[in-house]
């Protein structure tokens, strides 16, 4: 390319913009999506309690969580500049919606609580489940990204929602009590 934004090609040349005129800037929201399109934004990586391959019981609490990062859960904020005008994206998650495999569903607006052994038999404080039937149970979590632009113009705006999608298996079994 030569100065003026032509590619030579053999004896003629190609013009990216008129001779003379200057080339076409990108808009803040072409920048948005140049930035977004920098960002890596995984599937949820799912913890759960009692974890997969193992067996819970019947009506005994299931907590679900993500391991929580910024591929995972965000934020993750990435730049494009061009001509002067810079634009920031970021991308959050804002809940992740479980599909239990039972016909049922939760959503959590958060990444959920790791169990810890000393909770015992309690409820998840904020992401959590009980079967009520025996089974093995394809757990689907689903999460939802929302990724927002700033221009340093002052423009803003929100790019299309995404999702990432994780599996997981919950095996349920009942306890049998024998006098």
């Amino acid at each position: 390319m030569d100065g003026n934004g032509r590619a030579n090609i053999g004896s003629g040349f190609f013009a990216q913009a008129p001779p003379g005129a200057a080339p076409r800037m990108p808009t803040a929201a072409e920048l948005a999506q140049q930035a977004f399109s920098k960002m890596k934004l995984e599937a949820p990586k799912v913890g759960s309690a009692p974890p997969p391959g193992s067996k819970g019981l019947i009506g005994m609490p299931v907590w679900m969580w993500v391991v929580k990062s910024d591929t995972t859960w965000g934020p993750q904020s990435t730049t494009a500049s061009a001509g002067g005008l810079s634009v920031t994206a970021t991308a959050k998650v804002t809940g992740i919606d479980w599909n239990m495999g039972d016909g049922q569903s939760v959503h959590c607006a958060t990444p959920g609580t790791p169990y810890d052994p000393s909770a015992g038999k309690k409820d998840s404080p904020d992401c959590g489940y009980r079967y009520t039937k025996v089974g093995e149970y394809a757990i689907t979590a689903t999460t939802t990204w929302v990724v927002t632009w700033t221009a340093t113009n002052g423009e803003t705006g929100t790019l299309a929602n995404q999702t990432r999608t994780a599996q997981t298996t919950a095996r349920v079994g009942e306890l049998q009590v024998v006098n």
